[in-house]
């Protein structure tokens, strides 16, 4: 590099720019960061530096514009190092309710006829046990067993227990795996 390269003269303005950037934030780490900061993008920017002009005052410009663009971005963050308010806007992703979903159909279709019925009947209809047994033509404890047992078989075939959170896509198929109060019966 030649006597008259800016990035030579970049070194000597290194203590001034530390004691600015200590103005500016109070803080020993954070100057320090600002300084990095600046000499990253006036060592990748040097090509827009016009050599004869006032180098000292294009480091502060940069610092300066680099302070004030962290406070901005600071106003703009939420302060959340617990995670707390973090988890409260994530989401499952879709595709895993598409994946248990797929599973309950697999398994529900295996399920004998009558335990079906039951099951779309009582849970994914709405309709009461009373109104269900008038409709299938049954004593309402044969609907509330066929129901019990389709419960239980739907349960064992997607190696679910009482403590097992069950995710779905839609309400209707948690209406037929869980009984009244949404807890697998």
């Amino acid at each position: 590099m030649s006597a008259a390269d800016p990035r030579e003269e970049l070194l000597e303005h290194l203590p001034a720019l530390r004691a600015f950037a200590l103005s500016l934030t109070r803080n020993g780490a954070t100057a320090d960061d600002m300084v990095q900061d600046t000499v990253v993008k006036a060592w990748t920017n040097m090509d827009k530096f016009k050599v004869g002009t006032n180098m000292r005052a294009w480091l502060f410009t940069i610092l300066r514009n680099t302070y004030y663009s962290s406070r901005r971005k600071l106003n703009r963050e939420v302060s959340d190092p617990e995670g707390t308010f973090t988890a409260s806007l994530s989401v499952k992703p879709d595709h895993d309710g598409r994946m248990n979903l797929t599973d309950f159909h697999k398994a529900f279709v295996t399920l004998p006829d009558e335990q079906r019925e039951a099951l779309i009947l009582v849970g994914a209809s709405g309709f009461s046990y009373e109104e269900a047994a008038e409709m299938c033509g049954a004593a309402v404890g044969t609907i509330k067993s066929r129901a019990n047992r389709g419960r239980a078989k739907l349960a064992e075939l997607l190696h679910l227990d009482g403590d097992s959170p069950l995710e779905m896509t839609d309400n209707a198929t948690m209406a037929v795996v869980a009984g009244g109060g949404g807890v697998l019966r």
